[in-house]
């Protein structure tokens, strides 16, 4: 897997199209609670970080799974997007792209 649409000595031998993956995850409300008071004084809130790889990770298997039941044995050119999703924005969806492709 690799965000570039090449990979050094390696030949692309057949694209298979584009795949990709989504992972929408919801935060509960202590993890806001917590959020919010991180916020107010400041530094990085583990708690959302955690669930942000977590989706980040869903996501990408999901778009190598589809890849390798079309027979691809590589992903190029991903794009990962992060968003919020839902009434309050209490949800984070994650989405990832890339092209299936067989290298040499």
């Amino acid at each position: 897997m690799t965000t570039t649409a090449l990979v050094e000595g390696k030949h692309v031998t057949k694209y298979y199209g584009v795949v990709t993956g989504e992972a929408i995850i919801g935060a509960n409300a202590i993890r806001d609670i917590f959020a919010s008071v991180r916020d107010f004084f400041g530094g990085r809130s583990g708690s959302y970080e955690e669930v942000l790889r977590k989706a980040k990770d869903t996501a990408m298997r999901e778009m190598v799974q589809e890849a390798e039941r079309l027979g691809a044995n590589a992903v190029i050119g991903i794009d990962l997007d992060y968003e919020t999703v839902g009434g309050s924005g209490s949800m984070l969806m994650v989405t990832c792209s890339g092209t299936a492709v067989s290298l040499e």
